[in-house]
Parts: structure tokens; sequence; C-alpha cells
């Protein structure tokens, strides 16, 4: 077993620590909060450890197994994960990790609030620069959703189509997207909609899903130096800390997991 597969968000606390995950990864990128908060709650309804049932996307962002090697292996180690990012290889256009114990380690990160939010919030701060240098002009939170929808490049050709043309129909020129998602790319009655239609609903159900959060908002409390922007060794010591706590059975004791995780961040970490 992975030794990062159970740390994950339990008891009653769960919520607090993810919209505080999610806070912090925005503090430490720029990335709008509420566009955060809310694609979290559409892709996993903010459940951590959320996993598709026809694909491997898991976690809070629902990033698929390529798609989480490529994010760790371009910033991981900005957040002090390089043992991870320096364990990521490509060839074909794939990532791999040979060792793999080590590449299901990886993985399982995507069930960490703290690190699946920093690295969605840095994936969408390399589409934003990605979009804003294609479009000449900047990219909003629902471009940025579009991006996750249709991936960057299809994102920069429809929302160019779109600023250029809005009320063209959209299904014309993504027929693969369109008959993957009719409901997307056309109405109840079979009419397609247009690029401004839908570009249109997806704002509103980003809207909807960060709306109602209420003044509750707490920042982690082991605050960062400022400009600082790693993933401290004492975010996952103290969260598995807090879990244990919070067992009912107060026979349970730390497992070789959780020892073998704090040594491993700690390690690696040089702390």
């Amino acid at each position: 077993m992975s030794a990062f597969a159970d740390i994950s968000a339990t008891g009653t606390s769960t919520g607090n620590r993810v919209t505080n995950a999610i806070a912090m990864a925005s503090r430490r990128t720029g990335v709008d909060f509420s566009y955060l908060l809310g694609q979290a709650k559409i892709e996993s309804s903010l459940n951590p450890t959320a996993r598709a049932a026809t694909s491997s996307a898991t976690g809070l962002y629902q990033f698929i197994d390529q798609s989480w090697l490529a994010v760790v292996d371009k910033h991981g180690s900005e957040y002090g994960l390089g043992w991870a990012s320096n364990a990521i290889q490509q060839s074909g256009g794939r990532y791999y990790v040979a060792d793999p114990e080590l590449r299901q380690q990886i993985l399982d990160l995507r069930k960490h609030p703290e690190t699946a939010s920093v690295m969605a919030a840095e994936h969408a701060a390399d589409n934003k620069a990605y979009l804003e240098s294609k479009l000449g002009r900047e990219a909003e939170p629902v471009d940025l959703y579009l991006a996750h929808f249709l991936g960057v490049g299809g994102a920069s050709k429809f929302l160019s189509v779109h600023d250029r043309a809005p009320d063209a129909s959209a299904a014309s020129l993504f027929p693969s997207a369109a008959r993957a998602n009719r409901s997307i790319f056309y109405d109840r009655s079979g009419n397609a909609r247009s690029f401004a239609d839908i570009r249109d609903r997806f704002a509103s159900k980003l809207q909807k899903s960060s709306d109602g959060l209420g003044a509750d908002i707490q920042y982690a409390s082991a605050a960062l130096p400022a400009g600082a922007k790693t993933v401290q060794p004492a975010d996952y010591v103290r969260i598995e800390t807090q879990r244990l706590s919070e067992q009912v059975d107060v026979g349970i004791r730390p497992q070789p997991q959780t020892a073998r995780l704090a040594y491993l961040m700690l390690a690696t970490l040089g702390r």
C-alpha cells in the first residue's frame, strides 16, 4: 500500500480543511479563489477522495493520472515535491514513473487537499497565461473552466471564435466534443447552442458553485513567510495528527504508513 493512500480528509473538519486548502492555494498562486472553489464543487462536490467510475480521475479536481503526473513534473519542485517531480519521466509524449510504488505515492497525493489544490491552481495559472497570450485579453474564470473542459488548445480556439462571432454555432467547430456532450452544445429541442450561450452557461454554473460560501473561510494557521510557496512538512504531520486525534477508538495508534509519510516528507524536504 502507498504511504500516501491514507492521507485523506476525514472527520468533522473535512469541509473546513478543504476550503482552507483552496484558500491557501489561491493565496500562494494568485489564482481566483472563487474559481478554484467552484471548479472543485463541480468536479468532486468538495470530496477529496472522489473517484470517477469511467476513468482514472481522482481527488478534488479530478486529475487523471497523466494530467497529474504532468503538473507535478512541472510544478512539484516549487512546493517541496522535488522527490516526486524528479521521479517523473517522459517517453512518447506520456509521463511515467519507473518505480510502481513511488508512482502510486505520487498519484495518491491527488487525495490530499493541500497538494491537489495548489497543483490545480498552478495548472489554472498556466492555462491563464497561455490563453491571454493567444487572446490578447485577460482570461476570466469561465475561460479557465473552458480550458479545463476543452483543453487549453481547444479553449483558445473556442474563445477566439467566441470573441469574433459570439452568436455562431459551436457544435460545427467541435464535432467530437459536441457528440460526447450533447446537453452542452445543444438545447433540449436539438438546436445548436452559440459560443456565447455555452460560455454563459459555464459562467452561471461556476457562479452557482461558488455562491453561498459564507464568511467563515479560514486560511491555514501555519502561515508561510511572505513569498514562500513550499508545502510545509508540518502541513502533512499536522493533518495526520489531527486525524488520529479525532478517532473515536482511543486504542488507535499511528500506522507504519503514517510514520513512513512523515519520514519521507521531512527527509526529502531537508527538514
